[in-house]
């Protein structure tokens, strides 16, 4: 059995929000511990760790809750940098791999860094016929939210192969549906990308989207 790949000290960055592979992230960067983070890990071309926060708030507040954040994340990988005013970065990141927190370090100007082990990408598993109207109601959503706005990081069109993935459909139909945090987290940790279709077709189902 192969060892899982292991990451020492990556830099983390919790959010009131789930990234899943393949997705975009697009951030405003702007607070001390975070800025000189981000362009490290640009100039460096490596990646950084984006966990969904159980407690506290995104921007750290006077008397605020400490920040607590699960165990699985999804490393981001910055695409585009831009640097508009002093002390302000915006980012367009992309959701890479799945990995699971071993050891979590909180460092002296508030930085989050920890040891993680990547977790397998899902396996490319065909759509059933039952749930091919997960896939044909999400390109039809795509493809109103390309017209609507064709500058947006999630307006293209998909390619057959995409449309025929059982994580990616289901990966981008959590990006959109409007469900507790909690429960987008349990659906990206989740390993098999079928059971995980299945759990949004359902939702799909009762919010009348996908008939």
């Amino acid at each position: 059995m192969t060892q899982p790949l292991t990451l020492s000290s990556l830099p983390l960055f919790p959010l009131g929000s789930v990234l899943f592979p393949g997705g975009t992230l697009a951030l405003r960067v702007f607070e001390v511990r975070y800025l000189d983070m981000v362009r490290k890990c640009h100039q460096a071309g490596a990646p950084f760790g984006v966990v969904s926060l159980t407690q506290g708030q995104e921007v750290r507040q006077a008397g605020a809750p400490d920040e607590r954040f699960n165990d699985v994340g999804t490393l981001a990988v910055i695409e585009k940098l831009d640097n508009p005013q002093p002390g302000l970065i915006t980012l367009l990141c992309r959701g890479s791999q799945r990995f699971g927190i071993t050891q979590r370090h909180h460092l002296l100007h508030g930085l989050w860094t920890a040891d993680v082990q990547h977790i397998e990408q899902d396996l490319v598993v065909p759509i059933p016929e039952d749930l091919q109207k997960t896939a044909t109601a999400l390109a039809q959503v795509m493809h109103t939210l390309q017209q609507r706005d064709p500058g947006a990081p999630n307006a293209f069109t998909p390619t057959a192969a995409q449309l025929d993935d059982c994580g990616w459909v289901a990966n981008r139909w959590c990006e959109l549906l409007p469900v507790p945090l909690e429960l987008k987290q349990r659906l990206m940790e989740l390993d098999n990308p079928l059971v995980r279709l299945e759990l949004v077709g359902d939702v799909l189902e009762r919010t009348g989207i996908a008939q």
